[in-house]
Formats: C-alpha cells, structure tokens, sequence
C-alpha cells in the first residue's frame, strides 16, 4: 500500500474551507486540528473521515517524487555565478599569483627544488616582482572592466539567491517563505505545526479494486509518508542557508559600493585594508599614491593580489609601486623646477 501512496498522489484533509487567502481561517483549521489529536478524534494531523463523494477541500501532495531532482538542479544552478566568474576573469589572478607563491622563501642564489615545488632564486623573485609592477602601471594585465566584471557577477549571485527562493517556494506550494520562521517561533513541540502542513508523515490516498462481481471498491487507505522525515529537516536547513546567503549578498553589494565610493578618497580606509597585508607600518605617503591614481579595477585588483600572496612579497610590491608612482610625478616637474632655481640664482 505504501508503494502504491508513493507513486500516486496524496492528500490531507484540512477540516475547514481555508484558504491561502484567508489567514484566519487557516489558523482556525490548525486550531481545530490541534483540539482533535488532544481529545483523540484525530489519528494524525490532516488525516480523517473523507467520502468519495465530499465536496470538502483536500491538499494534495505529489512533490515528494521530485525532491531528488529539483535539489540536484538547485545545485546546479549555483554553479552559475562561479562558472560565469570564471569565464569573465580569464584566471589572471591566479596565473599571476602562481609565481609569487614560494616567492617569500628566495634566500638562496639558485632555484631550490623541494619536493614537487620550486622556490625561485632572488634574481627571479626580483623580476617576477618587478613584472608585476610594469603590468599594473601599464594597466594591461588589468583592464577598466574587471572590476565592472566583478560587480555585474555579484548583482547576478544576489537575483540568483531570490530566483532559488521563489522556485523553492513555488514547489513547496507558497509555504516556504515562512516555513524557518514558523519553525523557529514554534518550536518542534507543538502537535500541528508548518511543518506537518508542508511535509505530512501521514497521509491519505483512494485505492481502487476489483470487486468480486468485477465492480471498482475504493478503500479508504491511510499512508506512511517515510522521506517526508527527512524532507522537512532538508528544507528547515535550506530555508535557514538561503537567508543566510541573502544576507551574505546584500552585505557583499553594499561593501562593493563602500570600496567603490572610499577607494580614491579615503587614506584612512585604504590604509585599513591594506595594513592587514602588509607587515609593519606602511607610509601614508606611499598609500596615498598608490591609492589616488589607478582606477578602481587596479585598485580592486591590488586588494585581491594582497589576499594571495604572502605579506612580505605584497608589501614588496606595493612599495615598488609606490616608487613607480613618485618616479612619475617627479618626472613631471623638471622645468618648474628649474625655473624656480633661476629665481633664487
């Protein structure tokens, strides 16, 4: 019988004539289930007397063969955004990061093998450093839309996190939205609760039979619904990681904006964001020349470099670029000087 339950279409009897519509009449019919099951008129919640001819409202459930599949799609799906990244960023970061990586260890003259790693010798560690310096003053490692890039996958994994919603919720039947937030406010003691709404353990089904004289018999059969155990526990965690990655996105965009906004103004932010990379103190000098002149994807861009390689070899770095940039200025400003001098000659 139960397999004959798991491969047609359940339902449950909710006693009253509610709606999704009407909320009272909904707490009504949780109300009159809850009485039943204390005085012992009702077997199970949504479980009782039903004729084949009743006019009386019924839930269906027929999600539970699906939960497999529409899990494993979900799961899918948030590959998207990190394959999207993936695409559009070209793997330059890591490319560049690859050969800084052993790059704080350079003590020796020559190239030390150890095991299936190779440690660069100085010489080395001196040109891979200062090629990074040429890429980022030359701004062709890095270009304007990298950083555009970067926010447009952001905004796509923010929509994609309410699309999961919604589709969760539609196949749920509406119930989804407030299934974590019942479950919390509720608690797990109560006898008729969201969850034996959305995921009943017992259920009902018609089963039709031949009779004796060839006529169908329907039998009022009741069903152990055994996955639906799991299933509200799978989703009661699901509903608990959606809004904690919702949460994560929002926070995520409105940081984005912060840097957006702060990255060229702010000596103070920029020298917090980068003084955890940096061992030792860093001159607010240097900071504010790095941090003025580039446009916001190399300067996107330095802060990831910053995250993957080692302190000692990102503080090189963001020297050697500070120096780059003074050498530029300074360089910019012979004949003022000259004319200064012959002023005072």
């Amino acid at each position: 019988m139960n397999t004959f339950c798991f491969f047609t279409t359940t339902f449950t009897v909710p006693y009253v004539n509610a709606t999704k519509e009407n909320l009272e009449k909904l707490l009504e019919a949780k109300e009159l289930n809850a009485q039943l099951l204390d005085t012992g008129n009702l077997a199970h919640p949504g479980v009782g007397p039903y004729g084949i001819d009743s006019n009386e409202p019924i839930v269906r459930h027929a999600y539970y063969q699906w939960v497999p599949f529409v899990l494993f799609f979900q799961g899918l799906m948030f590959m998207i955004p990190h394959l999207l990244w993936k695409k559009l960023e070209g793997r330059r970061l890591r490319y560049l990061v690859d050969s800084l990586r052993y790059a704080a260890f350079s003590l020796q003259e020559k190239e030390v093998q150890v095991g299936e790693n190779k440690i660069p010798s100085k010489s080395d560690r001196e040109k891979k450093i200062q090629q990074v310096r040429q890429l980022f003053q030359d701004g062709v490692y890095v270009n304007k839309n990298w950083a555009l890039k970067l926010m447009l996958v952001e905004v796509i994994n923010f929509i994609h996190i309410i699309i999961q919603i919604a589709i969760t919720n539609r196949f749920l039947g509406g119930k989804f939205l407030r299934l974590g937030s019942t479950v919390w406010r509720n608690g797990l003691d109560s006898s008729v609760d969201i969850l034996d709404e959305v995921f009943p353990k017992i259920t009902k089904c018609t089963f039709h039979k031949y009779g004796p004289s060839g006529s169908i018999q329907y039998h009022d059969a009741m069903c152990v619904m055994a996955l639906n155990i799991i299933n509200d526990k799978i989703y009661t965690a699901v509903w608990f990681w959606f809004i904690f990655l919702f949460i994560c996105s929002v926070l995520g965009l409105i940081w984005r904006l912060i840097t957006y906004i702060l990255h060229a103004r702010s000596r103070g932010f920029n020298r917090m964001i980068f003084s955890s990379s940096c061992p030792g103190k860093l001159n607010p000098w240097r900071v504010l020349n790095v941090t003025r002149t580039p446009s916001y994807s190399d300067w996107l861009f330095l802060v990831y470099l910053s995250k993957n390689v080692d302190p000692l070899v990102f503080k090189e770095i963001f020297v050697g670029i500070a120096q780059d940039y003074e050498e530029r200025s300074s360089m910019k400003k012979p004949l003022l000087d000259l004319e200064d001098s012959d002023k005072y000659a």
